[in-house]
């Protein structure tokens, strides 16, 4: 058995938009709890959630890192997961394994689009979650604005459990409204505080928010509501057993306060974490899918069922190489043990079991349902995977990695780095799943997409130092397409003699337009033999190489329709190859006269932004020859349907950044190709022509 029994256990996310404090919250927590005997920051780069070179230079949350803690006789698995739009991926997985979460919210800048995207991915996963409004000590901090925006943004009944003595600069403590007692801390870093008794002139609003929890937590219980009604009393221990039903059901979302980098509030938040979030017990049976038979499986939380695990972050490392970090759900996992792995139907060697401290690995001997470990060096697991029992294999669905926004293409700085790249991105894709890695075949550029450019930018920090491969990032081309507008009809003929046995061909074609995205269609026509039937395939066969490289520009040609109609041949000197030789000089010259056009991707996309950035947006989206299909209303946000050139739209994620304060969000695909306009297909074949 573990060292805490199961009920005892929580694993906690701590998620909200970047820069609203999850990992000086995450480091105040630790220091509370013993974990560390100073108060690391952010700022000045002594955190010890935040390790990584690339996270300490940009002073953000880049990759979720865990650590663990011991709060009256409760076991917590701590995640500290990013908040910009880049990076909340990995947040997304994490969600998907915890148990609970606590939800910062900024006492300044209320809920961004960031945070309204992690509440509905913990509502997709059913996380029960509790609030903390953070910075009350800083200038412009608005406790109720905050929570009014919670209420308004993530559609939830926001229940304060605590509100704050004064605001910014007057910011002196905190009332619990459960105990209806003041607290009044000292600032001192060290959480020191004094109790007493509610300042006069907070008496009248601590009272008013105090009802307001009271019917809150009678709504959440059938007998609390009986009693209620009966007596407009609760007893303390029936407050907080309202409080854990409404959390746990999701009801209604409790809300603390406090200051993260103070240290004001963050006991009284842990005890909130012990209160009313779920245990893994809590959380109840998880449901799988049997590898074998396709039929349902069911695993509880408890030490006596097979063991199974799901495996939610992968971190590697040229040096320790690979670790896999997992949630185990049932059963137990000793060291020096194995793991049966389904998703790849391999059994994997369990060495050393580690809990996680930030960039430090702790030791322990064995891991039961409800903890979150760490092993080295697995073979062929991945994130996402599920381990398990061998003789009881179980599939735990995984989350479908989300897909990239924008695109660059990589140029190594050298022979031997365009050596190391390809296996180097392959480690990093194993860390990362969203990072996507392709060859266009037509440009013949290295393409590496990702959530947004400060994410493809990390990745190209982490080839160089951890794999020391050197790469530059560069504009990807935009793969245009050609087609024609007129249609056109002529003779082709092959004909070459130079001793010997000669070459000829005479093929008639039709060429013609097709719909946009009809493709490409060869169609037979001949009758009474003038082009025997073996030499048919030829034709077509040198139309679709002449089609590779268009008149205009030499992109690849589609939408047409060529009809092979009439010929003649020669009973000695025809070919295949002189058919196929006088199919593809026919279809460019017959290309040249049926008023080519370029072509260009379209993408769809779907932007979320605030309400008072929507004519911004727009305005932007129009310049760039985009075409509004739709606005729908969400909570405090617009969601904004577009089609838009690719050509416009390569950078537009810090773009769109700058244009909301980093408040918007949007995904992208391509959609379909449409016509250049032809002020700008001048503009683009002259572009091209200088290139070279």
């Amino acid at each position: 058995m573990g060292k805490y029994e199961t009920a005892k256990v929580r694993n906690l996310g701590i998620v909200a938009h970047g820069g609203a404090g999850k990992t000086s919250l995450t480091e105040a927590i630790l220091f509370n709890t013993g974990m560390t005997d100073r108060l690391g920051r952010v700022d000045d780069g002594t955190s010890t959630m935040d390790f990584e070179p690339e996270e300490i230079k940009r002073n953000i949350t880049i990759s979720s890192s865990l650590h663990h803690c011991e709060w009256n006789n409760h076991s917590i698995h701590l995640v500290d997961t990013p908040g910009y739009a880049n990076f909340l991926h990995d947040t997304r997985n994490c969600l998907r394994v915890l148990g609970g979460a606590v939800l910062i919210v900024s006492a300044i800048s209320g809920v961004k689009a960031q945070t309204v995207k992690i509440w509905e991915w913990a509502d997709e996963f059913e996380v029960p979650r509790i609030a903390f409004v953070n910075k009350m000590d800083r200038e412009r901090a608005d406790f109720l604005k905050a929570v009014d925006d919670m209420e308004k943004a993530l559609e939830t009944r926001a229940v304060v459990v605590n509100m704050p003595i004064g605001e910014a600069e007057n910011f002196r403590g905190i009332i619990d409204l459960v105990n209806m007692k003041a607290r009044l801390f000292q600032f001192d870093e060290k959480g020191t505080y004094q109790e007493e008794e509610i300042p006069a002139e907070y008496l009248d609003e601590a009272q008013r928010l105090r009802t307001l929890l009271l019917e809150a937590v009678a709504d959440a219980d059938d007998e609390l509501m009986e009693k209620y009604l009966e007596e407009e009393q609760l007893s303390t221990d029936e407050i907080l057993r309202g409080l854990r039903e409404g959390t746990l059901t999701g009801v209604f979302t409790a809300v603390l306060c406090g200051s993260a980098l103070a240290n004001i509030g963050v006991r009284q938040l842990l005890d909130f974490i012990n209160y009313c979030l779920p245990s893994p017990i809590d959380k109840g049976t998880q449901l799988g899918n049997n590898p074998k038979t396709g039929d349902i499986e069911e695993r509880k939380p408890d030490e006596s069922e097979p063991f199974s695990a799901m495996v939610f972050k992968t971190i590697s490392d040229p040096f320790t190489g690979k670790l896999t970090i997992f949630r185990v759900y049932s059963g137990v996992l000793k060291s020096d043990s194995s793991a049966y792995n389904p998703n790849r139907e391999a059994t994997e060697r369990i060495g050393q079991i580690f809990e996680m401290e930030g960039k430090k690995q702790k030791p322990i001997d064995m891991a039961v349902a409800g903890d979150i470990v760490a092993v080295a060096k697995l073979k062929v697991t991945a994130t996402g995977d599920t381990l398990c029992d061998v003789n009881k294999p179980i599939i735990y669905e995984s989350p479908m990695p989300l897909k990239p926004v924008i695109s660059f293409a990589l140029e190594a700085q050298s022979k031997g780095d365009e050596d190391k790249i390809h296996s180097a991105l392959q480690r990093l894709i194993e860390e990362d799943p969203t990072l996507q890695v392709q060859r266009d075949e037509e440009t013949r550029e290295l393409i590496l997409s990702g959530m947004g450019q400060v994410h493809v930018e990390v990745a190209v920090d982490k080839l160089e130092r951890k794999f020391g491969v050197h790469v530059q990032l560069k504009e990807p081309k935009v793969p245009y397409r050609e087609t024609i507008k007129g249609r056109t009809d002529l003779q082709s003929k092959y004909k070459k003699q130079s001793g010997g046995r000669g070459q000829y061909a005479d093929v008639w074609l039709k060429i013609e337009p097709l719909p946009r995205g009809g493709g490409f269609e060869f169609v037979d026509k001949v009758v009474g033999g003038v082009v025997p039937r073996q030499y048919i395939p030829a034709v077509e066969k040198g139309v679709c190489e002449a089609m590779q490289n268009g008149s205009l520009a030499g992109y690849p040609v589609q939408d047409v329709r060529v009809t092979l109609h009439d010929g003649s041949h020669h009973s000695v000197d025809s070919s295949e190859m002189a058919f196929k030789i006088a199919g593809s000089m026919g279809f460019k010259k017959g290309m040249e006269q049926a008023s080519p056009v370029l072509l260009e991707p379209m993408m769809q996309m779907e932007i979320t932004v605030p309400d008072d950035c929507i004519g911004d947006v727009i305005g932007d989206m129009n310049s760039r020859r985009g075409k509004v299909l739709g606005v729908e209303p969400k909570a405090n946000s617009q969601v904004i349907a577009v089609q838009v050139p690719m050509a416009e739209v390569l950078k537009y994620s810090p773009e769109l950044r700058s244009m909301t304060s980093d408040r918007g969000l949007f995904t992208m695909q391509f959609s379909h190709y449409e016509e250049v306009p032809s002020h700008l297909t001048a503009k683009i074949l002259a572009e091209l022509k200088k290139a070279g």
